[in-house]
């Protein structure tokens, strides 16, 4: 990470880098929550790898840097995961996103417990957008992650490594890794698999294991 990201007093989501303005919320957010004083360096991103050094002045910022584009990896991860119960999708990519995986796709699968219908679908999708977001801001990223669902597992499989008991080792070569619900896969969906890979001998909970192969899979390509 660059230091100047590392070590800026905030760092903020905008619609524009080479013109960055703050909306009220990332306004109060900056000066009147974390206190950002006149004068401190504020990094700013648009989410899509472009990000620039800003000074805060008399309540808004302004640029004190050229702008800068991290490229996106080469080979995207992505981490398809059956929808786990209550507020666990937001911890799941609160702590994706920190990571730095490119995509998190929710899925159906045949032992799902939680599904989203279609009228349902876009609020989720849109809460977890905005907790992407945030998490973007407080991990000093500039690459938004792709949120998508619900997709049918069986639509995902065939590209992907299933995580399963007894599989292979999760390798950094590995794109997309698939995590099933609490039940587990069918027979026909682990059929349906590229590969099964295992995240160790312990039974984890969905997000759970949704982070541990993303850890893998991101430390191993730094």
């Amino acid at each position: 990470m660059n230091p100047t990201l590392r070590r800026a007093g905030a760092h903020v989501l905008v619609d524009d880098v080479t013109r960055p303005t703050l909306d009220d919320a990332a306004g109060h957010h900056l000066f009147r929550v974390l206190r950002i004083g006149d004068g401190e360096t504020v990094t700013v991103t648009d989410g899509a790898g472009h990000w620039r050094s800003c000074r805060a002045r008399a309540g808004t910022i302004e640029p004190d840097g050229e702008m800068a584009f991290v490229p996106r990896r080469a080979e995207p991860i992505t981490v398809a995961v059956a929808i786990p119960k209550q507020d666990r999708p937001e911890w799941l990519v609160q702590k994706l996103t920190e990571l730095g995986v490119d995509s998190v796709v929710f899925c159906h699968a045949e032992r799902s417990v939680v599904r989203w219908d279609a009228d349902r679908a876009g609020k989720h999708l849109a809460k977890l957008r905005t907790v992407a977001e945030a998490a973007l801001q407080q991990s000093r990223g500039v690459w938004l992650p792709d949120i998508a669902g619900p997709r049918s597992v069986r639509d995902v499989l065939p590209g992907a490594a299933a995580a399963e008991p007894g599989g292979r080792p999760l390798a950094v070569t590995d794109r997309v890794v698939a995590i099933g619900p609490e039940g587990g896969w069918s027979p026909a969906e682990l059929e349906l698999a590229a590969a099964t890979v295992t995240l160790g001998d312990t039974v984890l909970r969905v997000e759970t294991a949704a982070v541990a192969a993303a850890a893998r899979l991101v430390v191993g390509r730094a």
